[in-house]
């Protein structure tokens, strides 16, 4: 029986303004339903004091961050699912059109391939093609497809806000 993990509202509270603020200054919207949206915040608490990262609630994360990275909240899917559906997987993210109540949210199916078919994208891999010749590395953000050539990924996407441990290096 798995043991109920205390989350204050006031960490709810903190969490959900966080989230409304960084997704106006992007562009994004959460869904309207306040009381819903609470409870995946709440999720997203409890899976990041379990696992120490903000798996999406509505998904069974590995607890192992390599294998979850694609689904800590924003999943690498929201941005399909957005513009395909409406509303993200688990409905925390919305469209303008579901906000404004002209769209109604549905069933999103899920995106995110089986263990036993994911796998990173990497240089040495064999069989995949090598990344061209450039001065820098370039990184993609597995969210919201920021690209950005450096050295090292940014530490905060400035498009979508995800973390440094959601970039890929691009080829």
């Amino acid at each position: 029986m798995k043991k109920e993990i205390a989350i204050s509202d006031a960490a709810v509270d903190a969490l959900l303004q966080k989230l409304q603020r960084e997704g106006m200054e992007s562009g994004y919207h959460l869904n309207p339903d306040r009381e819903f949206t609470r409870e995946l915040v709440k999720g997203l608490l409890a899976n990041e004091k379990r696992y120490g990262y903000p798996a999406c609630p509505c998904r069974l994360a590995a607890a192992d961050k390599a294998a979850d990275l694609d689904i800590i909240c924003p999943c690498d899917y929201r941005d399909a699912d957005l513009n395909e559906f409406g509303a993200c997987f688990c409905a925390l993210y919305v469209s303008q059109d579901i906000l404004e109540g002209k769209q109604q949210a549905a069933s999103i199916p899920e995106r995110r391939p089986p263990a036993s078919q994911r796998r990173e994208l990497r240089p040495d891999v064999p069989g995949q093609a090598p990344a061209a010749k450039l001065s820098l590395p370039v990184w993609r953000c597995k969210v919201c497809g920021y690209l950005c050539a450096r050295n090292d990924p940014p530490g905060i996407c400035p498009i979508c806000k995800a973390k440094k441990d959601r970039f890929e290096r691009f080829m």
